[in-house]
């Protein structure tokens, strides 16, 4: 009789110890990542683990060792509503979460500043949290920031606008190129074959997300509706009462405007300065992210369209890759995947 034949069909770490030929200490020890244990003992383990095809109740081992998730949620310190979603997101899970062993802590930080966002990262504990979720601007100071969590165990997700892969552990958001050429195709569509000017306003050049909007947005615009033409992105910081500042100016100039793409926030600017301006009433609008405010520039036929992703699937999308990159299991690729929802006047779902 082999070794293997009074293994149940659920294996267990004493089958691993046995046919492996350690301890429970060691496999313990292996499973956990602890130091102390030669390779060719920790090979022995985990062909032991591959063999039997034994897979880790991580929940009953967290349980065991009083264990708990603690993971940051670092945000640009704004007053868009999107910003205002997420965090509502996190408030909501956090309670729930707690059942789970899992604390969540929501930062802020000054908006588009490198800096500031390389300053709060550079201010963890690495004995005191096992990953970090960041929404914010992509620069070497960031980057830095990242390599030194990752390198003292941190797992890192990056948040609505993605890091190099190479950076960061993992992307939870939209796929942003996708977006602005969903916001194109839709704005080339409303147009029709008048020809024009596009107005593009965005929050910073220096923001990825931002920047890959536009990037697919030209793309899309530039073969499908050569009749249009797209002007110089207005960066308006995602700052409301700069949006409004900065749209006469813009439309003075440009009196041939048919079109706004508004690819970031700071719609509340815009939405004052159109119902200040009745006269532009026929411009084609498609904004991001279905909000309070959104919602409501649809309802009245201010805005066209709104692409958007789902808050609380990014949150707790987050929290997951999170957990299991900290306990290193394998990522559910499709549950994580997040989607682009277009909106319209008629399909705003009730709340």
């Amino acid at each position: 009789m082999s070794q293997d034949a009074n293994i149940t069909s659920t294996p267990t770490v004493n089958d691993i110890a046995r046919v492996a030929q350690v301890s429970l200490a060691t496999v313990d020890r292996v499973l956990n990542a602890r130091p102390g244990v030669r390779k060719i003992t920790v090979d022995k383990v985990n062909k032991a683990i591959e063999d039997l095809g034994y897979v880790r109740d991580t929940a009953a081992a967290n349980l065991a060792r009083g264990r708990i998730y603690n993971l940051v949620f670092i945000l640009p310190d704004t007053t868009n509503e999107f910003i205002r979603s997420l965090e509502l997101e996190i408030a909501a899970l956090t309670d729930v979460l707690k059942r789970d062993r899992t604390k969540i802590t929501n930062m802020r930080v000054a908006a588009f500043d490198p800096m500031a966002l390389s300053r709060a990262m550079n201010e963890i504990d690495p004995a005191k949290v096992d990953g970090v979720a960041i929404f914010g601007p992509e620069t070497p100071s960031v980057r830095d920031s990242i390599a030194r969590l990752r390198a003292s165990g941190i797992s890192v997700v990056s948040l609505v606008a993605d890091i190099p892969s190479s950076e960061r552990d993992h992307y939870i958001g939209v796929d942003n190129i996708a977006a602005g050429r969903t916001a194109a195709q839709l704005l080339g569509r409303f147009v029709g074959d008048k020809a024009g000017r596009i107005l593009v306003l965005t929050g910073s050049m220096l923001a990825r997300d931002h920047l890959e909007r536009r990037l697919g947005f030209d793309e899309v615009i530039s073969r499908d509706f050569p009749h249009l033409d797209v002007m110089a992105s207005l960066e308006g910081r995602d700052d409301p009462a700069l949006v409004e500042t900065l749209l006469p100016i813009a439309l003075k100039g440009a009196r041939d405007v048919i079109g706004i793409y508004s690819s970031a926030a700071g719609n509340d600017g815009l939405v004052r300065y159109l119902d200040a301006h009745p006269e532009h009433s026929q411009l084609k609008i498609i904004a991001h992210e279905l909000t309070p405010l959104s919602r409501m520039a649809l309802g009245k036929g201010q805005f066209d369209a709104v692409i958007s992703q789902n808050a609380g699937h990014l949150v707790r999308s987050a929290v997951r890759v999170l957990r299991a990159y900290s306990d290193k299991l394998p990522i559910n690729s499709a549950q994580e995947q997040i989607r682009i929802d277009i909106y319209l006047k008629e399909n705003m779902p009730l709340d």
